[in-house]
């Protein structure tokens, strides 16, 4: 990647946090459709709704033709997000969604371990710095500053599932980097969506043989494709984008603004604001991203 200046990288920082705002819309989202449709089930129509947006531009502008040597790539790169979800559905058999939300704020420091092998991304005192600090307000915000819940946090089936589903989600972001080939970013979009739908279709033919499609509310399909266009498709462009130009450790520790971005989403809802003791999780967070802002301009 040539070198960008800085005014650049940082619009690309902005980009990010629009992207990271639109990822943060799914969670209030899946709030508001859980239980209406198998979690499974709905990331693949998501999936499939985000391949066919994709699929006209795709045709139109550069064909579908593609060797098997790049659908081993993009498959390795959807591969990662389905083992995600697949070990995110299961594992919430045995444990809490507590202890998933916990689990999951180690996914940015487990991502800059795999670049710093991956992609040679050299982790820099101020990048260490911020994702301890990024971790530290969120585990504040999940525990509300409460530090006998902390305390009493313990390992079970679940957590050990749901680890290794956050040890497959950490390799996203390098897989990107490593296995991007100068081909246009919405080709890369579009065959890892293609990839991943394959990936989910044996599990959800088996679930929808279960399931009466007609009980599930227009409104879920309604807010299916509203993640499918802005959650999936304009996140994922916005995400390989910005991966090769500032790297990703710094790509996804912008997950550490999904606490303040839902508590924002929250009060525009007319849900109020939380418990003050979570507004010193909220300012770590925060910090973190001040943190890494000056690490722009150095090469990602």
């Amino acid at each position: 990647m040539p070198f960008q200046p800085a005014h650049f990288r940082s619009r690309v920082h902005l980009l990010l946090l629009f992207s990271t705002t639109l990822v943060s819309t799914s969670f209030v989202v899946a709030e508001i459709i859980a239980g209406t449709l198998d979690p499974l089930a709905l990331t693949f129509v998501r999936f499939l709704l985000a391949t066919i947006f994709l699929l006209p531009i795709i045709s139109l502008k550069y064909g579908l033709a593609i060797k098997m040597s790049a659908m081993v790539r993009y498959a390795a790169i959807s591969g990662c997000l389905v083992v995600f979800f697949w070990a995110m559905f299961f594992s919430l058999r045995y444990t809490t969604p507590l202890n998933t939300s916990v689990l999951f704020t180690l996914v940015p420091a487990i991502s800059a371990v795999y670049a710093s092998f991956i992609n040679r991304e050299r982790i820099t005192r101020s990048l260490l710095l911020a994702l301890i600090v990024g971790l530290a307000g969120s585990v504040w915000v999940i525990f509300e500053g409460d530090l006998q819940r902390l305390r009493a946090l313990s390992w079970n089936r679940g957590d050990l599932i749901f680890f290794a589903g956050c040890l497959a989600m950490a390799l996203y972001t390098p897989l990107v980097k490593l296995l991007h080939r100068d081909e246009p970013l919405e080709v890369m979009t579009f065959w890892v969506l293609v990839t991943g739908c394959l990936w989910l279709l044996p599990g959800t033919v088996r679930i929808l043989l279960r399931s009466s499609l007609a009980a599930v509310p227009t409104t879920t399909w309604l807010w299916i494709i509203y993640l499918a266009l802005f959650s999936t498709v304009i996140s994922f462009y916005c995400t390989q984008y910005a991966t090769r130009i500032i790297g990703p450790t710094r790509t996804i520790s912008y997950s550490y603004l999904y606490p303040l971005l839902v508590m924002v989403l929250n009060y525009i809802l007319g849900r109020g604001w939380p418990p003050l003791q979570v507004i010193p999780g909220i300012l770590l967070t925060l910090a973190a991203m001040l943190l890494l802002l000056p690490a722009a301009s150095h090469k990602g």
